[in-house]
């Protein structure tokens, strides 16, 4: 069964008008599509494998999927923090529980391997998982993921890179928990 969520969760028509109104470009758009079904993936197959166990609501994971990136189309050409920009968009359109996802979808706030040890995983773990499976509108492997993020986002400084291996270690081993409550392996994840 589950969990409901608390506050409104957009449907995937609001997302794809949000999207058109915070002007998301096509490929932003396409990656936050992929993302979306892999969430699904992820969630449909918790809930498939582990039906008597509390998984997040299926609509918040999407939701959260399909907006992860709404402000990083604003933010391409400045130095915000396309993440907290895209929690303060969700939160002006009521979303409070979209904009906690859309927080995390790069850096987890709350790594939990007690947790995820006994099956339990939230929204915003999905998402941020998915998300990293996802360079550009194609599916890919952790170590794939972490170069380009690395090459793009790391701008040659030690400490940066640094800080991007350090939360990818917590990505793998979120995949290892991940996947020990799933009815298929990682290199299926995408395979649709």
């Amino acid at each position: 069964m589950a969990a409901m969520p608390s506050d409104p969760v957009p449907t995937i028509d609001t997302c794809l008008r949000l999207m058109d109104r915070y002007q998301m470009l096509p490929n932003i758009r396409h990656h936050s599509l992929v993302v979306a079904r892999l969430a699904e993936q992820l969630i449909s197959g918790l809930i498939a494998a582990n039906p008597d166990r509390p998984q997040p609501d299926r609509a918040l994971v999407i939701a959260g999927a399909l907006l992860h990136d709404i402000a990083k189309t604003p933010c391409l050409n400045s130095d915000c923090d396309h993440a907290r920009m895209g929690g303060e968009i969700c939160r002006e359109h009521g979303y409070a529980e979209i904009a906690a996802i859309v927080e995390e979808h790069v850096r987890l706030r709350d790594f939990a391997p007690t947790r995820y040890r006994e099956g339990r995983f939230t929204a915003p773990e999905l998402v941020y998982y998915a998300d990293k499976r996802v360079r550009h509108n194609v599916v890919v492997h952790l170590d794939e993921r972490l170069e380009y993020i690395i090459d793009h986002y790391g701008r040659g400084n030690p400490v940066r890179h640094r800080l991007i291996q350090e939360n990818f270690q917590s990505c793998l081993s979120l995949e290892e928990h991940l996947f020990r409550w799933l009815p298929f392996a990682p290199a299926r994840l995408g395979a649709f």
